[in-house]
């Protein structure tokens, strides 16, 4: 393992960069500062792109959550309801058939469910993100106690 990185990070921030949805932003982490920023994915500024290419070890691209993932998250999810009204009814929803709606328009009537299936993919998300800051030694163990998830 190299040098670990000694930054305060918004937890929340980076949480947000990697479950952002809009695919028009690319979002960085700074190492040296902590400081999570996003910029158009369009950017035609050469000099931009060239410094952050430059300073590799400085500007960190946070991935996204990907859509597999998301699915994975909501398979799991949907598995662990024990209405079966409601499992069918998601699992519908998940599948994309119709008349089924919008899976977060159908939890609107289930604020437990709601409540559940937020905890799921915040545990991880927080997994995810821990693990992509120890691959770049900006996390360790003993720091573990500093994050909490948002929920």
């Amino acid at each position: 393992m190299g040098f670990v990185h000694n930054v305060e990070i918004a937890w929340n921030e980076l949480m947000d960069a990697f479950t952002s949805g809009t695919g028009d932003r690319v979002y960085f982490l700074d190492r040296f500062t902590g400081e999570v920023f996003f910029v158009p994915s369009a950017l035609e500024d050469e000099d931009f792109w060239r410094q952050v290419e430059t300073n590799q070890e400085r500007f960190l691209e946070i991935p996204r959550l990907e859509y597999s993932n998301e699915r994975q998250i909501m398979s799991g999810f949907i598995e662990s309801v024990t209405d079966s009204d409601l499992k069918k009814l998601l699992g519908g929803a998940l599948a994309g058939r119709k008349p089924y709606g919008n899976i977060n328009d159908i939890l609107d009537f289930f604020p437990e469910e709601r409540e559940k299936l937020l905890e799921m993919k915040d545990e991880f998300v927080t997994s995810r993100v821990k693990s992509w800051l120890e691959e770049h030694n900006l996390f360790t163990v003993e720091t573990d106690a500093l994050f909490s998830p948002r929920i």
